[in-house]
């Protein structure tokens, strides 16, 4: 897939579509900050989901931190007992998998799920840790001198931005 043919919205339609599968009565949705929690908002909602969904944040266990340092990115709120929790965990772009790794270490230190599942809204390749998705709406490569991003409008809909770095 080009990155003319990124389609926020219908790559969204699309996760919708393939979430619904994995869903069980208490599967709880835990969006990556940020472009992760805006997907987790809007599919409690359109889904109509009862259980409580958290945000988790990656801040805190980043094995590239020195560098990075701490983001401005909301802090981990988990409003549900993660013991025994069936967790759909969500983020927009899945690139080398550290951002994963580090979201899954700041989930159990809450706890140890009984499952987690992943679900993105693009694959863009590149791996550098063995990560998959569970769930994923499109997959294109870009170099690796490119970011990308979920943007949300104040309409509330999506967009990908694009840059160079």
């Amino acid at each position: 897939m080009s990155l003319l043919a990124l389609d926020a919205e219908a790559l969204y339609a699309d996760l919708v579509r393939s979430i619904r599968g994995l869903l069980q009565p208490d599967t709880h949705l835990l969006g990556v900050t940020s472009g992760g929690v805006w997907l987790a908002e809007r599919l409690q909602k359109d889904l109509n989901l009862q259980t409580p969904m958290g945000i988790i944040s990656s801040a805190m266990h980043r094995d590239d931190f020195a560098r990075r340092g701490m983001t401005s990115s909301a802090q981990t709120q988990i409003p549900f007992e993660v013991n025994g929790a069936q967790v759909l965990l969500l983020d927009d772009v899945l690139f080398t998998g550290r951002t994963v790794r580090a979201v899954l270490n700041e989930l159990f230190d809450f706890g140890r799920p009984a499952s987690v599942k992943l679900a993105v809204l693009v694959d863009r390749g590149g791996r550098e840790l063995p990560m998959a998705a569970d769930v994923c709406a499109a997959r294109i490569t870009l170099p690796a001198t490119q970011s990308l991003a979920l943007a949300r409008g104040q309409d509330g809909r999506f967009s990908f931005n694009v840059k160079d770095i």
